[in-house]
């Protein structure tokens, strides 16, 4: 019989799309309120690999990453993704219920890339609330991160890839100063 052991802590990144860039700042002060410093910005992405959020938001779409510095149990992300709804609300245009700006939180291990859902598919697993969890990439030894078949589109792209392997490495290096720290006081 195998041992029950809780996870370590794992990197939580958001995803966020809007075509109003000033509102990856605003919405940067809230996510960091809640969730700590942030140690990561990803350079603004045009997003046009769908047009799934263009009626809701407008074209000319524009993507920004950033990760958090503090590390989460991964069990927190159905209710992290609950509070990213939420927070969406505060930014619907007026007087309808279209957003101005989608946030997907996510998280990465040493080993795969998950991300929270409110939409249920083959691929992804029930966590509770109304929230799925999808393992979205995997990381290949010596390779890097690298797509599924049911990945994104946008999640396949080199620039993309690029932005998950940098934070793998932050990631790594969070792991390692904790190992350190955790030997220091032994």
């Amino acid at each position: 019989m195998g041992k029950v052991k809780q996870p370590g802590g794992v990197k939580l990144f958001m995803g966020m799309i809007t075509g109003e860039t000033n509102l990856f700042d605003e919405a940067e002060k809230s996510l960091s309120q809640k969730f700590g410093p942030v140690d990561f910005r990803s350079p603004i992405l045009s997003f046009q690999h769908t047009h799934y959020y263009e009626s809701e938001m407008g074209s000319n779409l524009k993507r920004k990453f950033m990760s958090f510095q503090d590390l989460i149990d991964p069990a927190k992300i159905g209710g992290i993704k609950l509070f990213t709804n939420q927070l969406e609300q505060g930014f619907l245009h007026p007087d309808t219920d279209h957003r101005r700006i989608n946030l997907d939180p996510g998280y990465l291990t040493l080993s795969k890339l998950v991300l929270a859902s409110t939409k249920d598919y083959q691929h992804r697993i029930y966590l509770g609330r109304g929230i799925y969890a999808e393992v979205t990439l995997r990381y290949k030894k010596g390779e890097g991160f690298e797509p599924w078949g049911w990945t994104y589109p946008d999640y396949r792209t080199g620039e993309y890839l690029e932005i998950f392997n940098h934070l793998r490495k932050i990631y790594q290096g969070q792991l390692k100063t904790k190992r350190i720290d955790a030997n220091a006081n032994n």
